[in-house]
């Protein structure tokens, strides 16, 4: 949390630290919308600050993201979001610039959402005897957003990568289109991992999949947010090569991921070993239930992890 606090305008860093200090260790996202209260996401639940942001500190914030040159945000203004120390996020939004029909950056940007990584080791611990025998198993990991997902999905990278008492350290290849894995800066993890572990930060899922392939001949490739046709036909060729996957996806359960077509065809196909389902059920990491190739549950209980 430093480091967002030390990019915050003075007013709204103040007005933030009023808050009970179970509430600050809790919060999952801080949305600040020009001329409007200061929104925060903390333990599940919105909580509005007193204070309404003004012009003057969205132009802070950007001066800090920035290092004082807009110019240096060239692409993370196309993308819609900047990874900054720490692994965290911030989204923007605001008037968006077009070229040919490509969005070519956000201008007068009017909303930033700061999302706070939560970096939890061990998260993956207790899961380790259900997706891994003799080798570790192809695994989507299944929720709806705030749920865990990429918390889950870093801790197993971090697990592959340093081996456990059952599996040595594998090589770990990470493609990480929206810098929220390895939350990397100037390309390098900001998270924790084992020391066989690489990363493509900022680069398209499914041509990630194949240039790591090519340069890097992971044993394990881990990607966040599948979802497009490419990403599926990337997998279909990283399971062809031999490559293990660790990859989440939006959704509820496995069965709504029948009524997608881009990803139907790798439930039909049984690419994946396990299916994760996570819920907040009890609080964001709760797993609902883990799925062998046939759909049968191999949990009793659920096991409530938290991220």
């Amino acid at each position: 949390m430093n480091t967002i606090l030390e990019m915050l305008p003075a007013n709204i860093r103040d007005h933030l630290l009023s808050l009970r200090l179970d509430q600050i260790e809790q919060i999952e996202e801080i949305r600040i919308r020009l001329t409007k209260r200061v929104e925060v996401i903390t333990g599940g639940k919105p909580v509005f600050l007193s204070y309404r942001t003004t012009l003057e500190d969205g132009l802070m914030i950007l001066n800090e993201l920035s290092g004082y040159s807009i110019y240096t945000l060239e692409e993370e203004l196309k993308r819609g979001y900047v990874t900054i120390k720490g692994g965290h996020r911030v989204g923007l939004s605001g008037r968006v610039i077009t070229e040919e029909g490509k969005v070519k950056a956000i201008r007068e940007v009017t909303s930033f959402n700061i999302r706070v990584a939560k970096e939890k080791l061990g998260l993956a611990d207790p899961l380790q005897s259900y997706v891994f025998k003799k080798k570790w198993l192809n695994t989507l990991i299944i929720g709806p957003p705030q749920t865990g997902k990429t918390t889950l999905l870093r801790d197993f990278a971090r697990l592959i990568s340093i081996g456990t008492n059952h599996s040595p350290a594998h090589k770990v290849g990470v493609v990480d289109e929206r810098s929220e894995i390895a939350g990397s800066v100037h390309g390098i993890p900001q998270h924790s991992f084992g020391e066989r572990l690489d990363v493509l930060d900022a680069c398209p899922k499914a041509e990630g999949m194949m240039m790591m392939i090519r340069s890097m001949s992971p044993d394990v490739l881990v990607v966040d947010e599948i979802g497009r046709e490419e990403d599926t036909a990337a997998i279909m060729e990283c399971v062809h090569a031999g490559v293990q996957l660790f990859v989440s996806v939006h959704g509820y359960s496995i069965e709504d991921l029948y009524k997608r077509p881009t990803l139907k065809p790798l439930i039909q196909n049984k690419v994946f070993d396990r299916y994760i389902e996570l819920s907040r059920i009890k609080g964001p990491g709760t797993v609902k239930r883990i799925l062998n190739q046939d759909g049968a549950n191999l949990l009793s209980n659920e096991m409530g992890v938290t991220t």
